[in-house]
C-alpha cells in the first residue's frame, strides 16, 4: 500500500467494507482520482485538487462533478454508469451505509476487464480496422444527438480555441524547463497562431453551422474498451464545459492523434476516414491537424504533471511534443486515382493501401458520395435504372465534380488523397491529373486486375450481400466493357494490385 495515501483511500481498500465482502480490492489512481475496483464494481473517488482547469476542492464540487459525471457518460454508456454513491461516517472508518451528512461521493461503475481497453489492445498489436469502423458509427450518431452550442454562447469562439492551446504551451514550459524544450515549444506555438489565423474563419462558419456540440472531450484510446467485440466510449470530461463543447473535429482529432503516438499511422487513417465518409464532414480535415497537434500538446501536458507528481523524467511529455513536430510537418501530399471495372477489387486495394500508407491519407469513394449527393446512405438502395436516376449522364458528371472539389479541399489541407471510382474515360483521368499538378503532389493510378470470371463472381457475390454502396449488376458491368477506354502508356504512374497467391494480402506492383 502506497503510504501517502488518504485514510479514507486507506480504509477503502480493505476487503470487508464491501458486502458481500471481497477477496481483495486494486487501486487505480490518475493524477485526478482513485479507482477503487472492489469485485464487479468500480469506485471512483475525485481527489481534492484545484489544477486551474478543474477544481475538485471541496466536497460540493465533488458531488456536482460526480453528478455531471454520471449524466455525461450515460449518453453512450449507461449499462456501465450505474450510480453516485455516498459515503458516511469519517475518513477511518467509512461506511456505504449510514446517516448524517456524506463525507464523501463516488462514481459508481460496471467493471470491465482492463487489459480490454483500446490503448492495451493496441499495444498488443490486436487493435482491428474492424473495431474502429464500430466506433466511427458510434461516434458520429454519438455527435448526430448531442447538443449543439448555441451562436451567442462562448463555446467554441476562436478564441476559446486558442486559449488553451497556448496554456498547454505555459503549462509544459512551467514543468519541462530546460532551453531545448522552450525552444521547440517556442516553435510550436509560432506555428499553432499562424494556424490558428488561417481556420479562423472556418472555425467561426462551423460553429455558425452547428459542429460544436456537447462532445466527449477525451477521446484518447485509454478511454475506450472493447467489450463483446464492441467498442464502448467512457470517462469523458466532466469537469470542464470548455473543454467539452468543442468541434466535433477536436474529438476526432484527439483518436487519431493517439493512434499515431501508439505508432498506426494506417489505423489512424482509417479511423479517420470511416469517420469522415459515414458523416460527410470532410471540411472537418482542414482543422484535424491543428487540433491534433493540440491534443498531442494536451497529452505531454498531462504526462508532464504525472511526471512532477511521481518525480518522474519527463521523457512522456517529450514523446508527445516529437509527436507534435511530426503533425506539424507532415509529408508531401499525393493524389491517387482508382482505375477499373465494377468487380475489379477497387474497394479493397485502396483500403489495403489506405491502411498501410504512413502519411496522411483519406480516401473518397464515389459509391458513397454519389448517393450523400441525392440524399441517400451509403448502403441505401437507390432504384435507379442502368444509366437512369442517379446514374444518368448528369449525375456521373455531378458526382465526379463533387469528388475533384472534395479531393482539392483535402490536398490544400494536407492530406494525400486516394479517389475510388471507376475513372473509365481518359478524360476523368486527366481532369484529376491536372487537380494533382496544379496543387503541385505526385499523381499515380491504382489499377486492380481482375479476370472477367472474377469480377462476375464479385459482383453477384455482393448483390447478394447488399451491404456495399455500389450497386452494379452483371448489366452495368456489361456496358462498362463497351465503353472503357484502357490506360495508356503515357498515364503512368500506375499500380497494378493483386491478391498474393496466398490469398493474404495485396500485392502492388508499380509501372512507370
Amino acid at each position: 500500500m502506497e503510504p501517502d495515501l488518504p485514510p479514507l483511500i486507506r480504509a477503502l481498500l480493505e476487503p470487508q467494507r464491501y458486502s458481500p465482502a471481497l477477496a481483495r480490492v486494486e487501486l487505480v489512481q490518475t493524477h485526478i482520482s482513485w479507482v477503487l475496483l472492489a469485485g464487479d464494481f468500480a469506485y471512483k473517488i475525485k481527489k481534492p485538487l484545484n489544477l486551474g482547469f478543474l477544481d475538485f476542492s471541496t466536497l460540493a464540487l465533488r458531488q456536482r462533478y460526480c453528478q455531471e459525471e454520471l449524466r455525461l457518460n450515460r449518453r453512450y454508456a449507461s449499462d456501465l454508469y450505474l450510480g453516485v454513491v455516498d459515503i458516511f461516517n469519517t475518513p477511518a472508518d467509512p461506511q456505504w451505509q449510514g446517516t448524517g451528512a456524506p463525507i464523501e461521493y463516488a462514481v459508481k461503475m460496471r467493471r470491465f476487464d482492463a487489459a480490454a481497453r483500446l490503448d492495451r489492445v493496441c499495444a498488443r498489436a490486436e487493435l482491428q480496422p474492424q473495431h474502429l469502423s464500430d466506433l466511427a458509427g458510434t461516434l458520429v450518431a454519438f455527435h448526430a444527438s448531442a447538443a449543439k452550442a448555441t451562436s451567442t454562447s462562448k463555446f467554441g469562439s476562436p478564441s476559446q480555441i486558442l486559449a488553451p492551446a497556448l496554456a498547454n504551451m505555459d503549462d509544459l514550459l512551467r514543468d519541462l524547463p530546460g532551453a531545448d524544450a522552450a525552444g521547440r515549444l517556442g516553435a510550436l506555438r509560432g506555428w499553432t497562431e499562424a494556424q490558428f489565423k488561417l481556420l479562423t474563419p472556418l472555425m467561426q462558419a462551423r460553429k455558425r453551422q452547428g459542429w460544436v456540440r456537447e462532445c466527449h472531450g477525451d477521446l484518447h484510446l485509454a478511454n475506450l474498451v472493447l467489450i463483446d467485440q464492441r467498442v464502448r466510449l467512457f470517462d469523458g470530461i466532466e469537469f470542464s464545459e470548455e473543454l467539452r463543447w468543442i468541434d466535433v473535429a477536436s474529438e476526432i482529432a484527439f483518436a487519431y492523434m493517439d493512434l499515431l503516438a501508439h505508432a498506426q499511422p494506417g489505423l489512424g487513417n482509417w479511423w479517420v476516414d470511416e469517420v469522415l465518409s459515414r458523416s460527410g464532414d470532410y471540411e472537418a480535415a482542414q482543422l484535424l491537424r491543428f487540433y491534433a497537434v493540440y491534443r498531442a500538446l494536451v497529452r505531454a501536458k498531462v504526462a508532464a504533471l504525472r511526471a512532477t507528481q511521481t518525480q518522474g523524467d519527463g521523457a512522456e511529455a517529450l514523446a508527445y511534443i516529437a509527436l507534435a513536430e511530426r503533425l506539424a510537418a507532415p509529408p508531401p501530399a499525393r493524389l491517387i486515382i482508382t482505375h477499373g471495372l465494377s468487380g475489379c477489387g477497387k474497394t479493397v486495394a485502396s483500403s489495403a493501401l489506405l491502411q498501410s500508407d504512413p502519411a496522411a491519407t483519406l480516401r473518397l469513394r464515389s459509391d458513397v458520395e454519389r448517393k450523400r449527393l441525392f440524399g441517400l446512405s451509403g448502403t441505401a438502395r437507390s432504384g435507379s435504372t442502368l444509366d437512369g436516376g442517379i446514374y444518368n449522364a448528369d449525375a456521373h458528371a455531378q458526382t465526379y465534380a463533387h469528388l475533384r472539389e472534395l479531393a482539392a479541399m483535402l490536398l490544400r489541407a494536407g492530406w494525400s488523397v486516394i479517389v475510388d471510382a471507376t475513372f473509365l474515360k481518359r478524360a476523368e483521368r486527366e481532369s484529376f491529373r491536372t487537380l494533382a499538378k496544379a496543387n503541385e503532389v505526385a499523381f499515380s493510378i491504382l489499377a486492380p486486375l481482375a479476370t472477367p470470371a472474377q469480377l462476375r463472381e464479385r459482383i453477384l457475390a455482393r448483390n447478394a450481400l447488399e451491404r456495399d454502396a455500389s450497386e452494379a449488376t452483371l448489366q452495368v458491368l456489361a456496358q462498362q466493357m463497351q465503353v472503357v477506354e484502357p490506360l495508356a502508356q503515357d498515364e503512368g504512374p500506375v499500380i497494378h494490385a493483386g491478391r498474393h497467391a496466398r490469398g493474404s494480402g495485396w500485392q502492388y506492383d508499380r509501372v512507370a
